[in-house]
């Protein structure tokens, strides 16, 4: 006589597969409940796995909503060209709004000199793009550890008719059941990356072989040291008095408006040495690297506020 006894299986996904497996329920949520949704894409790392992980979602299909490029104008030349080179080889449609187009229409005022940037006008310019698209839910990139303003919202993150946003009345969003719910005019951002941090993006980066633009990497270029900052010398860039350009190895944690981003000193040369170099600093990129988010100390949460990503 025989006995069969149940075995018992445990099937556990490893940390990164888990927060994988969230971002493809978070692309196929929305594609199921919202009839027009968009996926900001400026070419960055945090929007290419981003948008690496809705193709996985939807795969062998294609992406059933298009890509938003909100373009300041004062790009890093190396983002704008991989972007371009991502678009044509996934055959995306690409749509882009252009802060120049508010400011030549009066829409914005654009401040001028030294330590000024484009980067806060980005929020009429997505605004405008998001009602003439008609989009009722915008895919950004945003993670929880890299600002504190961030680490606030929910993964869907409500928006009025203004596109205006209220840390007082966001909606609770207990086992992953999410509330898209809103009038015409209002609008979901969705966040499928919110609770990865910089170190799970370079890993999944380095373990799914996912291609990035060479900035960065580790490479030589003119830098300007600046509020204890490297800015990029590129042709945006107004100095100052005593302010002179020189060269050194750097590469960019985060990439931005080129005025305001800015680069640190690095031999990381690779995705496993990049991996190396995030998991033993203390300090976020953008803390790091990003001179808009020095305006003040709600800097960040302000933007939001008025709309901003």
């Amino acid at each position: 006589m025989f006995y069969f006894f149940p075995v018992s299986v445990a099937y556990e996904l490893s940390h990164l597969a888990a927060l994988e497996a969230e971002a493809v329920h978070v692309f196929r949520e929305v594609a199921a409940t919202f009839e027009r949704p968009v996926l900001l894409f400026s070419g960055g790392k945090d929007s290419v796995v981003m948008l690496h992980a809705a193709a996985k979602a939807f795969w062998p299909a294609p992406l059933p909503f298009p890509v938003l490029h909100v373009d300041t104008g004062h790009n890093f030349d190396e983002v704008l060209r991989f972007r371009d080179e991502t678009v044509a080889a996934l055959g995306l449609r690409l749509e882009v709004s252009r802060v120049q187009d508010d400011i030549d229409a009066g829409r914005v005022v654009e401040e001028t000199g030294p330590g000024t940037s484009r980067n806060r006008l980005q929020t009429v310019t997505l605004l405008r793009a998001i009602r003439e698209g008609r989009f009722d839910a915008v895919f950004g990139g945003a993670r929880r550890d890299e600002e504190k303003a961030r680490a606030k919202e929910r993964v869907f993150s409500f928006r009025d008719e203004h596109g205006q946003w209220d840390p007082r009345a966001q909606r609770p969003e207990l086992w992953n059941l999410y509330n898209g719910r809103h009038r015409r005019g209002e609008h979901i951002r969705v966040f499928p990356l919110s609770n990865w941090t910089e170190l799970d993006i370079w890993q999944y980066v380095h373990d799914e072989r996912i291609a990035l633009p060479p900035l960065y990497y580790a490479h030589r270029r003119p830098v300007v040291q600046r509020d204890g900052m490297l800015l990029a010398a590129t042709r945006f860039l107004s100095l100052v008095d005593g302010e002179t350009p020189y060269e050194a190895t750097v590469r960019f944690r985060t990439v931005g408006d080129a005025t305001c981003t800015g680069c640190v000193e690095s031999s990381a040369s690779t995705p496993s040495e990049v991996v190396a170099e995030v998991a033993a600093t203390r300090v976020t990129e953008r803390g790091a690297t990003r001179a808009d988010d020095r305006i003040s100390e709600a800097g960040m949460e302000d933007r939001k506020r008025e709309g901003y990503f």
